[in-house]
């Protein structure tokens, strides 16, 4: 699940700590609703996921894990700024990342090769840990990105053509079938909890 909107409206926000919004709230609290079927909570120990995630741990009684692995990538010198101001410096920028993240990194920023090694080898480990439970994960839309490119087989550098709304659930399920029952099969879901 991503997290509902910040303090601050839409910007690339990367690593910046600002907390939910009201209506961050809302939407977090919106798409939750009463649905309490999870064993164990994950999430960035960024403050606008932690604080939600430490919200529904504490109300359905399961434990909590704040991984800075799951925090959003960093944007370096774009933090804080809108598209409308890196767009001002530079008409084509942000077009060059979207459509080549890979050779079009922000100054300063994290590369996406570096990214997908934190929070794939997260993933990584959390399926190994925690086989067989159900775990509502809570980050941010780079986290999701990734995760769901990595199910799906698809190529990084193809990762922004996914949409991830604020306080959009994404469901991946985990089933050993086939061939060789030791390796998993991920499967993706969109859509509401149920």
């Amino acid at each position: 699940m991503r997290h509902g909107e910040p303090v601050g409206g839409s910007c690339y926000r990367g690593k910046i700590d600002d907390p939910l919004s009201k209506k961050g709230w809302k939407q977090m609290r919106s798409a939750v609703g009463n649905y309490t079927q999870w064993d164990i909570v994950i999430t960035s120990t960024l403050s606008r996921c932690a604080e939600f995630a430490t919200e529904v741990a504490e109300r359905v009684q399961i434990p909590v894990i704040k991984s800075n692995n799951f925090m959003e990538i960093g944007f370096g010198e774009w933090e804080g700024k809108t598209a409308a101001e890196i767009m001002q410096k530079d008409e084509q920028l942000l077009y060059r990342f979207w459509s080549d993240p890979l050779h079009n990194t922000p100054p300063q920023a994290e590369q996406l090769t570096k990214f997908r090694e934190r929070v794939v080898g997260e993933w990584d480990s959390i399926i190994s840990k925690h086989q067989g439970k159900k775990i509502l994960l809570v980050a941010h839309a780079g986290v999701l990105r990734m995760l769901i490119s990595q199910v799906l087989a698809m190529p990084i550098d193809k990762m922004f053509r996914i949409k991830v709304p604020n306080a959009g659930v994404s469901r991946i399920s985990i089933e050993h079938f086939g061939v060789d029952e030791t390796l998993p099969q991920l499967i993706f879901h969109a859509g509401k909890l149920e």
